[in-house]
């Protein structure tokens, strides 16, 4: 029985967000607007990890870029960005103590809030590209996540 474990996801991740890094020839690009709702805390950060390659999902250094939003005292943050034409998917963390990673319990699972595009709730797993991607193909395109306590 596999457990949720998403250390390598998100540790040891610095605190600055990187240019995007496109596999392919993208045939252009969209403004999409993220929206994440239900944070736990107004005042700690949000990190927002965006991967376009199905085999780099999840694992350490994989995503394309991330971004890093202080909510300013707010429950929901609204980032808009641009992406290339394709497949995306997002994973979510708020670090609830700022020590820069993912606190889990003893067998690994998350103990700070996260979530996923497509709001998937993994239960024993972490979740595959799949289930958590979106079609970036034009303008107008927004993708709303509810994170997880």
């Amino acid at each position: 029985m596999k457990f949720l474990t998403l250390a390598c996801v998100f540790g040891g991740c610095s605190m600055l967000a990187a240019a995007p890094v496109v596999a392919g020839n993208p045939t252009g690009t969209s403004s999409v607007t993220v929206v994440v709702s239900a944070l736990a805390s107004s005042q700690s950060v949000v990190k927002l990890y965006f991967y376009n390659l199905r085999d780099q999902f999840l694992k350490p250094q994989g995503y394309a870029f991330k971004k890093v939003v202080q909510p300013g005292g707010q429950r929901q943050i609204t980032l808009p960005v641009d992406l290339p034409h394709g497949e995306w998917a997002v994973a979510i963390t708020q670090d609830m103590n700022n020590n820069d990673k993912l606190d889990k319990n003893f067998v690994g699972i998350p103990t700070e809030p996260f979530a996923f595009s497509n709001n998937v709730r993994p239960v024993m797993a972490p979740p595959d590209f799949n289930e958590c991607k979106f079609v970036v193909a034009g303008p107008g395109k927004v993708v709303s996540i509810v994170l997880t306590k």
